[in-house]
């Protein structure tokens, strides 16, 4: 067997250094360049986080913004206009006793009649505007007072139950305040077109999904009956905010449901 010269091994030594050397550079380099640009994504993934804090930050201002200004209107309303409201009904009173004749004190009566509505009006709209107000507790016991009221001056007698209801859950002012109109225009059409003695307001809560469900022993709605605006309006209202409006035909009289998620 013929053995090579030291030389050429000393040379193949080398070579093969010179390769693992530099099999070993590009390794280190592709490892270099894979954590350069693993702490790249790190960086630009907490300048993202950053980012996406400052525009919560502003949003939470802003809606703090907007709740402070939500409730100095609502305080202005109080103030001046609830005060003015109430000096004008005295006024009226206070005519109205001095008044001989009769059609001038009819008058008066309409006149304490509007001052009335008036004060209602106002009423909702200081409820409305207040954003302590915005959660389900507070929506079902104005809901259940306002219907109480109005169903006073009426024959139909007012029952109303909540079930697995959690009084704290947030509820946006546009969802309160439409699920309020829907109760207003149901009440309504319950005392116009009815002709029922009981009425009951039902709420119930399943996870994140809100259910109202509002029913009357009456008459009940005709098959052949067109459907009117205040339906119309009340599916528009509940769709506008994702959730549904129905009449349910498993029961005499009128049953109304209206269901969304919060």
């Amino acid at each position: 067997m013929k053995v090579l010269p030291i030389e050429i091994k000393l040379t193949y030594l080398i070579a093969l250094l010179i390769v693992t050397f530099f099999v070993g550079f590009i390794i280190f380099v592709v490892l270099m360049y894979k954590r350069k640009q693993l702490l790249y994504l790190k960086e630009q993934q907490l300048k993202e986080a950053e980012y996406q804090n400052q525009l919560l930050q502003k949003e939470l201002e802003k809606q703090k913004s907007i709740e402070q200004e939500r409730e100095r209107i609502s305080h202005d309303m109080h103030d001046d206009l609830g005060a003015g409201i109430s000096a004008l009904k005295l006024q009226a009173e206070f005519l109205k006793q001095k008044a001989e004749d009769g059609d001038l004190q009819n008058d008066i009566d309409e006149l304490l009649k509007t001052s009335e509505e008036m004060n209602l009006s106002m009423r909702e709209m200081l409820w409305s505007l207040n954003s302590g107000n915005d959660t389900l507790g507070s929506f079902i016991d104005y809901a259940v007072q306002y219907a109480d009221n109005f169903l006073k001056k009426t024959k139909i007698k007012l029952w109303s139950e909540s079930v697995d209801i959690i009084s704290d859950t947030p509820i946006s002012t546009e969802l309160r305040r439409n699920m309020f109109l829907c109760l207003k225009e149901s009440l309504n059409n319950a005392y116009k077109h009815s002709r029922a003695n009981t009425l009951k307001l039902s709420f119930s809560q399943a996870k994140n999904v809100f259910s109202m469900k509002i029913s009357d022993d009456g008459t009940g709605i005709p098959e052949a009956h067109s459907e009117g605006n205040g339906l119309r309006n009340m599916k528009r209202r509940m769709q506008e905010q994702n959730g549904e409006c129905q009449i349910l035909k498993n029961g005499p009289g009128t049953q109304i449901l209206f269901r969304v998620t919060i």
